[in-house]
């Protein structure tokens, strides 16, 4: 921890405050034949605020910032740094419907009412790898303003294993892990909800709930009604199209997941193959190779704009 002097700190707290104020991105829904939603920027750092205060004030998880600046340090960037905000998404491969979450990705997407031409998207917490957040198909069944948290036995066995004693009931208030909204989903157990401790969304650090910033998630429990469809899905590598350039996004794939111990490359030329059988373009290999190497979970243009051809089968990179 830092050891700052008490004005400072008063003015990191007073920042800290501020960067809750910033409401979730919003986007209008790209044209048919696109996938691609919002634009890269870059921010100074000011030696006062560590990458988690960045990540807040602009809406992007923890995880999802640090990748995106490999070279940064996450509690102290120096004065002057440039910080990449990764805010240009390639859209899930999924119903655009309802709630859309991406385990790798750690971000949210919500796509309102048939005919809304809109999309939020949010950083998101999920399940650490031995409470992993479940993929599938499900429902939001109720709504809750101001949620009491009961802590089920495998979090109480837990706590105890750690020498901890948790209360059978937690009401709401400061101390409430849910924070002051939740949404209760079809997958008993499981929700989507607030936190009292914002600083760690974005990253595996739940008991596989979905955790949202306080602020975030206001918005969200404002928008979606019981019954809306949310898709749970893993995609490490997706795929996009943007004025006839493809697009790929690669993020660094759950630990869980075979294609994290795998080959990583020929699973992301397996959904790039998918792509060129229906649009054909000239693939442009040593662009894919970075993006899969560095995983930097922000879109990369992998075919040469402008030209057609037809894809190539089982390139080798050197």
């Amino acid at each position: 921890m830092h050891n700052y002097p008490p004005l400072l700190l008063l003015l990191l707290l007073g920042l800290m405050c501020l960067s809750g104020a910033g409401s979730a991105a919003r986007f209008m829904l790209p044209e048919d034949g696109n996938d691609l939603i919002g634009e890269l920027r870059q921010v100074t750092a000011l030696r006062e605020l560590t990458l988690l205060d960045i990540a807040r004030k602009h809406d992007v998880g923890q995880d999802e910032l640090q990748i995106a600046n490999p070279t940064l340090d996450r509690w102290l960037p120096a004065d002057g740094d440039q910080v990449l905000i990764p805010s240009r998404y390639v859209l899930p491969d999924a119903q655009r419907r309802g709630l859309v979450l991406n385990l790798p990705e750690m971000r949210l997407y919500y796509f309102p009412a048939t005919g809304s031409a809109v999309v939020n998207t949010y950083p998101a917490s999920i399940g650490r790898m031995d409470w992993k957040t479940p993929l599938g198909g499900t429902r939001i069944v109720r709504k809750q303003s101001k949620p009491s948290w009961v802590p089920p036995k495998s979090v109480h066995q837990e706590a105890a294993a750690a020498g901890e004693t948790l209360p059978k009931v937690v009401p709401p208030g400061p101390d409430n892990p849910l924070g002051d909204y939740a949404l209760r989903l079809g997958l008993p157990g499981y929700l989507i909800h607030g936190t009292n401790r914002p600083y760690g969304v974005g990253m595996r650090v739940t008991h596989g709930c979905v955790r949202m910033l306080p602020e975030d998630i206001e918005q969200l429990f404002g928008l979606v009604r019981v019954g809306t469809p949310v898709q749970i899905l893993n995609q490490p590598v997706k795929t996009g199209w943007q004025d006839g350039t493809l697009y790929i996004e690669v993020h660094p794939p759950l630990k869980e997941d075979p294609t994290s111990t795998g080959d990583l490359l020929r699973f992301t030329l397996e959904r790039i193959y998918a792509e060129l059988a229906e649009r054909p373009a000239v693939l442009n290999g040593q662009a894919v190779r970075k993006a899969v190497q560095e995983m930097r979970g922000v879109p990369v243009a992998v075919s040469k704009a402008g030209l057609v051809g037809r894809p190539i089968g089982n390139p080798t990179f050197r």
